[in-house]
């Protein structure tokens, strides 16, 4: 079975915008990640940049991932307007969705749990500041399994009325675009995704 092309699935609702200007409600991991998708997107849509990420680890982490990302809109420049929203940073629910799979491999279904729960926020927080659309930056990273981040994007979208804007940020050079604009920002580029898990292995030593 040939894969979706979620690349192509964006190119076809944003090729029926004619003319307008829905609002997207864009879940951010960090900066970095942010950087391209927020360019990319905010060509065709108005953008409410939701920092919810409790699986960050320690709060300092967090802090820092917040601040760079507001930052990082302050110098843009963007077709349409760009606001980063704060979610609440509790990290308590992240352990509590993920308690048993602690030792699940990076990747695994440990991080689906993670994905599910930031997206179930981000879909809560688009309907609630009445947006069209809601999506993630995750699939930017070429460790993150867009065919997988879609799957849960679409299924929490149809549970709780709320529809999921389909990506694959890393095509056309999504990735190496976002390492450009960190370089030019002078963006904080971590070396883990987040949670103390992520920070565990990035930390052993490799065979």
């Amino acid at each position: 079975m040939e894969k979706p092309n979620y690349q192509k699935q964006l190119d076809s609702i944003i090729a029926q915008l004619d003319g307008r200007v829905p609002r997207v409600l864009l879940h951010s991991c960090c900066a970095p990640c942010s950087s391209y998708c927020m360019e990319y997107l905010s060509q065709f849509f108005e953008l409410r940049v939701l920092y919810y990420n409790p699986n960050i680890s320690p709060e300092s982490e967090y802090r820092k991932r917040v601040e760079e990302l507001r930052r990082l809109v302050s110098e843009m420049t963007f077709a349409h307007p760009v606001e980063v929203v704060e979610g609440d940073y509790r990290p308590q629910d992240f352990y509590a969705a993920v308690r048993g799979l602690e030792h699940e491999p990076e990747g695994g279904a440990r991080c689906w749990v993670c994905y599910e729960q930031r997206l179930r926020e981000a879909a809560a927080y688009a309907k609630k500041m009445d947006c069209d659309f809601f999506t993630t930056t995750l699939t930017i990273s070429p460790l993150k399994r867009a065919e997988k981040i879609n799957e849960i994007g679409q299924r929490v979208a149809e549970e709780m009325g709320v529809a999921f804007l389909p990506s694959d940020f890393k095509k056309r050079n999504g990735y190496k675009r976002s390492i450009e604009l960190s370089s030019l920002h002078h963006l904080y580029r971590q070396n883990y995704c987040g949670c103390v898990f992520s920070r565990r292995e990035e930390k052993q030593p490799q065979n």
